[in-house]
């Protein structure tokens, strides 16, 4: 790994605008993540750098005890060199560090590959949410996990 996680600040915002555009059929726009990101009470941002370009970005929600993946994006160009495995175990440990017990995220039932890696970190599905994605009318898959270290036994599906 030659790249550095950070928090985001507003000069990373072209570069995650980019990244949001290539990944998701809704990105988020400079307004929401400008919101976002100033609300440091209950959200974090952060982006992984490398030689100063932004490869990838974390934003979470915190809950009560829970922590929520608002969005995790990586470049086209920096796929497949774990970017977002590092974004998620920084993200995890500092989870920990909040005490939180939970994780949780909304996830399109199409991207197979994120599924897989939500998946790696004890992501598990306990719901669906109908036509969650407004401008394709996709599905999303409702994602839960402990978090490490905390006791078992979140959400589970209805039988």
């Amino acid at each position: 790994m030659t790249w550095v996680i950070r928090r985001a600040e507003r000069r990373d915002l072209p570069e995650i605008l980019r990244i949001e555009e290539t990944q998701f059929p809704e990105p988020w726009t400079r307004g929401m993540l400008i919101d976002e990101m100033s609300n440091v009470a209950t959200r974090r941002y952060t982006v992984a750098v490398e030689e100063g370009v932004v490869l990838g970005y974390l934003g979470v929600m915190f809950v009560l005890d829970e922590l929520h993946v608002n969005t995790l994006g990586t470049a086209p160009e920096h796929q497949g060199r774990g970017v977002a495995t590092a974004l998620l175990t920084e993200a995890f440990a500092d989870a920990a560090e909040r005490r939180m017990v939970r994780a949780t995220l909304e996830v399109a039932v199409s991207n197979a590959r994120a599924q897989r890696l939500y998946h790696r970190f004890g992501f598990a599905p306990v719901g669906v949410r109908r036509r969650y994605y407004e401008r394709t009318g996709e599905d999303a898959l409702v994602l839960w996990a402990d978090l490490p270290g905390a006791p078992a036994g979140g959400p589970t599906l209805a039988p």
